[in-house]
């Protein structure tokens, strides 16, 4: 995995905004922290930073084709890189080294746009043609790799990451009041496409991007669509173990050590027994790690959301497919600290501590390892959250983990935002308009079709996004087997009383490998990524807002109302909802509101 970024000109001579490039550069050193490489020329700058994973030599980059006419920077893996140089080589392409960097190049001369739809990947690129003074950006089917982009006076401007476009001097860091209601009524989420500043975009999942004559066009190459399903429920369990099992399978190709993220659940369980197979037929053993917090033995709570605690199925697990396990306990304090560099790595404010947390945890990890396989994606492809099973929250006509704007409105100063519920019910409409249907679907498969969409395009590309973000932001790696698209799709068009095999959640998952795993884990209730549970995180936090709240120079005061904010202070765990599912409660508020603060100062963010 890497970082890319660049921009185009037609008027101005690229090689004078060099030192722009140079600086943009170095906001991408975490991304890719191996190496670097720069393509300039009179109209165009392309820049690489290279986290190594595959073909050390064979992939550095930009990579030239032969020809020297095309030029492509890369962030991503394929995972059919073998099948496509296979395919290649039959038309007459030959290839240098075994690196994925490569097969797409030359796929690209090949097919042009049209191999995009021939990929299976994580993946963001950029393909300049010298001869036509064309630039190329795509970027993958599920969005598990970012790209933004804006337009300038005479070009444009790309990047991995937001901060890396904001150091081109027409790029400011300006919101308006969209990007203002995003923050405050739809974060820690964002709509598709928005980067929440008011010049920048994200290119969407599934989509490529052309910029010719200073005119950019965009156009989807994947669409998801709704297919009948025809298998009977004895294939259907048998090709969904199938397209996972292969989908892992293909994302342990690599040149350097790989782990997996293990919380005893069923999804990172599934993934860690299978590579754990894998490694045994090479005589390797595999290593696996989890995260917890100090004290969390003694303060754990269980509620609807969070049943039970994950160490004893993790030893179970573990123990069962012979992996060497390692846990990493996080302290309180610094993960009430790490708060803020979560926001560094974002470029926005998130998910709070689940943010801060997974950045400290994937520190840990890359201490000894590169690259690792995580689960995230299958509760929301196979049903396993508790609002796919609660009809009374599955067809309420609202966003099922943020159900209502008026906690959040109660929060803030009269008059900061104008028409808030409308515009968080539209974007709720757009995204429901979105699920394809079919007319033979009875109304609970409808619905679900439309949750499928909305968990896909809001609760998973969040999820995806902190993924990628914190994992980056360590140098490290993470892939995500479930988010392969043959099993999306698949998953789509499954219906409902087979996807709840039994009546539970991701019911067919279960049984399709309940013979592999033990049965303690195969039926274990969904339990989400953990939390802390120590008051004196929340302690901490409280603190912290306190002194926000009071700082002349912050802009928090200005947003947030104190009467209501001393409330909450005072029963920070009596919350009338959760402000973004069931891992942000009251704490999680007041950190947000904490790293709110920090993206207004770090960022020196205007709202205009």
């Amino acid at each position: 995995m890497c970082g890319i970024a660049g921009f185009i000109d037609e008027k101005i001579d690229c090689h004078t905004l060099s030192e722009v490039g140079k600086r943009m550069a170095r906001t991408l050193i975490p991304r890719g922290p191996d190496n670097e490489g720069e393509y300039l020329d009179k109209n165009a700058m392309l820049i690489h930073r290279r986290l190594i994973v595959v073909d050390p030599e064979g992939g550095k980059q930009p990579m030239y084709s032969p020809d020297k006419r095309y030029v492509l920077v890369y962030n991503g893996e394929l995972y059919n890189t073998q099948d496509l140089r296979n395919e290649l080589i039959s038309k007459g392409h030959s290839f240098l080294g075994h690196s994925d960097t490569e097969v797409l190049l030359h796929a690209y001369m090949e097919w042009n746009t049209n191999a995009f739809e021939k990929l299976n990947g994580i993946y963001a690129f950029a393909i300049w043609d010298k001869k036509e003074h064309t630039l190329v950006l795509c970027r993958d089917r599920l969005g598990v790799k970012p790209l933004f982009y804006s337009k300038t006076k005479n070009g444009f401007v790309f990047g991995s990451e937001m901060k890396a476009i904001l150091c081109h001097p027409e790029i400011k860091p300006e919101i308006n009041d969209d990007g203002l209601r995003s923050i405050l009524l739809l974060g820690p989420a964002r709509p598709a496409g928005f980067g929440v500043f008011r010049q920048i975009q994200e290119l969407l999942p599934a989509q490529f991007a052309i910029l010719k004559d200073n005119k950019l066009t965009t156009k989807s190459y994947w669409t998801l669509n709704a297919r009948e399903h025809t298998d009977s429920p004895e294939q259907t369990i048998s090709h969904t173990k199938y397209l996972i099992e292969d989908a892992a399978s293909r994302q342990l190709v690599s040149d350097v050590p790989l782990c997996t993220f293990l919380s005893g659940g069923l999804d990172s369980s599934i993934l860690s027994m299978l590579a754990s197979r894998e490694y045994k037929k090479q005589n390797k053993q595999l290593h696996t790690w989890s995260v917890d917090y100090k004290d969390n033995d003694k303060y754990f709570q269980k509620s609807l959301f969070q049943p039970n605690s994950d160490s004893e199925y993790i030893d179970l697990i573990s123990s069962a497919i012979g992996s060497e396990h390692h846990k990493v306990i996080l302290d309180n304090s610094a993960l009430c600290a790490a708060l803020l560099p979560a926001v560094d790595a974002r470029d926005l404010p998130g998910m709070a501590d689940v943010d801060s947390s997974l950045l400290l945890f994937c520190n840990a990890v890359k201490k000894q390892f590169t690259v690792c396989q995580s689960g995230e994606c299958a509760d929301e492809l196979f049903g396993g959250y508790p609002w796919y099973h609660r009809e009374e929250i599955l067809f309420e006509d609202t966003f099922p983990w943020s159900r209502s704007t008026d906690f959040r409105m109660s929060l803030l100063n009269n008059g900061i935002i104008s028409n808030g519920a409308e515009f968080v019910r539209q974007h709720y409409l757009d995204t429901c308009a979105l699920a394809e249907k079919l007319p033979t679907d009875s109304k609970k498969d409808a619905r679900m079709r439309e949750m499928f969409m909305l968990n896909l395009r809001w609760f998973m590309a969040t999820l995806l996004d902190r993924k990628d973000r914190m994992s980056m932001y360590s140098g490290l790696e993470v892939r995500v087997p479930f988010c392969d698209h043959r099993i999306v799709e698949y998953a789509y068009n499954m219906p409902w009383e087979l996807k709840a095999y039994e009546g539970r959640e991701k019911g067919i998952v279960r049984k399709a490998f309940e013979n592999d795993l033990p049965d303690e884990i195969v039926w274990r209730k969904k339990s989400p990524y953990p939390k802390t549970f120590s008051p004196l995180y929340t302690e901490l936090v409280c603190s912290y807002v306190r002194q926000i709240m009071q700082d002349e120079h912050s802009y928090i005061p200005k947003l947030f109302n104190m009467q209501a904010i001393n409330e909450l202070l005072l029963e920070p765990n009596n919350m009338p909802e959760p402000w973004y599912g069931q891992l942000m409660r009251g704490p999680q508020v007041f950190a947000y509101i904490i790293q709110l603060d920090r993206w207004f100062k770090k960022y020196h963010v205007s709202i205009v």
